[in-house]
C-alpha cells in the first residue's frame, strides 16, 4: 500500500470513529418520492421507528441504555396519524423516525415504560449505529420544524419526499427547500512540542478545549481556521490539514476538524469569547489531568478526538489519562 493510500485509510478511519459518524445505512434518496414503496415499508414487521418528543429527545428501554424502537404494528394501531420520515435501509430493515407531541409522548411511555434521553447523553452510551441514527433523525426533524414557512414568500410549506424536502404551497412560487447544515471548523493548533487550547466562561472548572467557530459566507474551510484562531487567540496559523468531520445536530451543524501549525506562540485574546488560552505541552496535559487541574472535553465531541490524535502522535493515550484521572 502506498503512502497516499495509507494516509487516506487513516483519515477515513478517524472520521468513522467520531461519535454520530460512519453509520452504515443506505439513505435510498432515489426512492423517497415513491409513496407506494414507502407505505409498504412502514407496515413491514421488521421496520422500526425512532420516536422523538417535541424537544428532540429519544425514548429508551426502561432497564437499558438502548433506544426503544416502535414496531410497525404499534405505529399503525396507536400513532398512524403521525407522519414519519424515512431514514434509510440498514441490516435489511427500514428505519424511520417520527415526532410526537406531549400527549402522544405520555401515551408511548404508558404503553412501553420507556424513558427519555437527550442526544448528548445518548452519544456517550448508545452503540455507534443507534447514536448515529438518533443524530440523523434529530437533525432532519429539527430542519422540518424550522421550515414551516417559505423563506421566499412566507407561505406555509408541506413536507414531501418522505421528509427530505419541503414544498412551498404558494401556487405562484412553489419553491422547494432542502435540508441545510451550518458548517463549523474545529482545530487543534500546534507549535513545536505544544498545542493551543482555550477555555470559555461558564465551563466546568479546569476544562480546556480546541478552538472552533462557524464558517462565514465566501470563506473556505482553511480561511475559517485562520480567522477563528486569530480572532479568538491572536495566534497566526501558517497552514491547516483536514483531520475528520462529525455531524453535530445540536441543533444543525457539521463540525469539520483540522490540525494546524502556528507561526509563533504569541497569544493576544481579542474578544470576550475565550476566558483563557494557553499552550500545553504533553507533560502539561499529563500532569494537569493527573492532578485534576486540567479537564478535556468528553469523547462525544470531535475536540476530544483532535486532542487524542495529537497526543497519540507523541506516544500518549488520552483514554488512559482520562481513566486514571476518573
Amino acid at each position: 500500500m502506498s503512502v497516499e493510500q495509507e494516509r487516506d485509510k487513516a483519515v477515513a478511519t478517524r472520521a468513522r470513529e467520531n461519535v454520530f459518524a460512519g453509520i452504515d445505512i443506505d439513505r435510498m434518496a432515489e426512492r423517497r418520492d415513491d409513496r407506494v414503496w414507502i407505505d409498504e415499508l412502514e407496515t413491514k414487521d421488521d421496520t422500526r421507528f425512532l420516536v422523538l418528543d417535541s424537544e428532540g429527545n429519544a425514548f429508551v428501554l426502561a432497564d437499558t441504555d438502548l433506544p426503544h424502537w416502535m414496531p410497525a404494528a404499534m405505529r399503525g394501531e396507536r400513532f398512524g396519524d403521525i407522519p414519519s420520515t424515512f431514514l434509510g435501509i440498514a441490516n435489511a430493515s427500514a428505519w424511520f423516525t417520527l415526532v410526537v407531541d406531549e400527549a402522544q409522548a405520555s401515551l408511548f411511555v404508558t404503553l412501553t415504560g420507556a424513558r427519555r434521553m437527550s442526544l448528548r447523553e445518548a452519544g456517550l452510551i448508545f452503540p455507534a449505529f443507534e447514536a448515529g441514527l438518533f443524530a440523523y433523525a434529530k437533525g432532519i426533524t429539527h430542519w422540518q420544524r424550522q421550515t414551516r414557512f417559505c423563506s421566499q414568500c412566507g407561505a406555509p410549506t408541506l413536507v414531501v419526499a418522505s421528509g427530505h424536502r419541503v414544498q412551498c404551497t404558494n401556487p405562484d412560487g412553489s419553491h422547494m427547500h432542502f435540508p441545510r447544515t451550518d458548517a463549523a471548523i474545529i482545530v487543534i493548533v500546534e507549535h513545536g512540542d505544544a498545542c493551543l487550547l482555550g477555555r470559555q466562561r461558564g465551563w466546568p472548572k479546569g476544562r480546556y478545549s480546541t478552538l472552533a467557530g462557524f464558517i462565514e459566507p465566501g470563506e473556505s474551510l482553511e480561511d475559517a481556521v485562520r480567522r477563528e484562531v486569530r480572532e479568538e487567540s491572536g495566534v497566526e496559523v501558517l497552514h491547516a490539514t483536514y483531520h475528520s468531520s462529525q455531524p453535530w445536530p445540536l441543533p444543525a451543524s457539521l463540525m469539520v476538524g483540522f490540525t494546524a501549525t502556528a507561526s509563533s506562540r504569541e497569544i493576544h485574546l481579542r474578544d470576550d469569547e475565550l476566558e483563557d488560552a494557553r499552550w500545553f505541552s504533553v507533560d502539561d496535559i499529563v500532569q494537569g489531568m493527573a492532578s485534576g487541574a486540567l479537564a478535556v472535553p468528553p469523547p462525544l465531541s470531535v475536540s476530544y478526538r483532535l486532542i487524542e490524535h495529537w497526543l497519540a502522535l507523541r506516544g500518549v493515550s488520552l483514554e488512559s489519562l482520562v481513566t486514571s484521572s476518573a
